[in-house]
């Protein structure tokens, strides 16, 4: 990690996450249930019959509703799962008693496994990040698990990451192993890349 781009992106997920925490709690909840109103209505998710998803933890924008609603319109929803090595498997959504604590924080299916290539089976694809430039390229957390998972993603499918407005259009550092993302979904709506 020492390259200059990597020492950017460090600081500037500190400052991203640092601004997260700070966020009042009611505008965190009016801004989930804003984005998934907004997917919800795209025209992409209304195709769709299966999305990959995730569970939101800490400061990340919400994706509970999101996930319950798309499992009530009867929508395959598969989560991450995260491998030993980095990588993501992913296993179907079967409401919030299907999920439970692992490593990191997060939340994890209980389910069946589906496989690290069930990613490229989904007609939508809605990922976690911190931000993101006019390009699409996304600022993750420094794992590398998503770059990993996008790049089994069929052309073409929608890969939109959700964030909050104020993480839109900003500076972000590439390099060669990052993917960019098709869109981003804020509270204010979806922005196609």
């Amino acid at each position: 990690m020492g390259s200059s781009q990597a020492v950017a992106k460090t600081g500037l997920r500190d400052q991203l996450l640092a601004a997260r925490r700070r966020r009042p709690l009611a505008e965190v909840t009016a801004g989930a249930r804003a984005r998934t109103a907004h997917l919800l209505d795209s025209p992409e998710l209304a195709r769709a019959a299966s999305v990959a998803a995730y569970v939101s933890v800490g400061s990340e924008p919400g994706t509970t509703e999101l996930l319950d609603a798309l499992r009530d319109l009867d929508r395959r929803v598969l989560l991450p799962v995260l491998r030993p090595d980095g990588d993501l498997d992913w296993a179907p959504y079967d409401g919030p008693a299907s999920l439970a604590p692992a490593g990191r924080g997060l939340l994890e299916p209980v389910t069946a496994r589906a496989g690290r290539d069930a990613i490229a089976t989904c007609d939508v694809v809605v990922v976690p990040g911190l931000a993101v430039d006019a390009a699409g390229m996304r600022l993750g957390r420094g794992g590398g698990s998503y770059d990993r998972a996008l790049a089994r993603v069929p052309r073409g499918t929608p890969v939109w990451v959700l964030l909050h407005e104020d993480e839109l259009d900003r500076a972000v550092p590439a390099e060669p192993h990052d993917r960019a993302v098709t869109g981003a979904v804020t509270e204010s709506g979806v922005r196609r890349f």
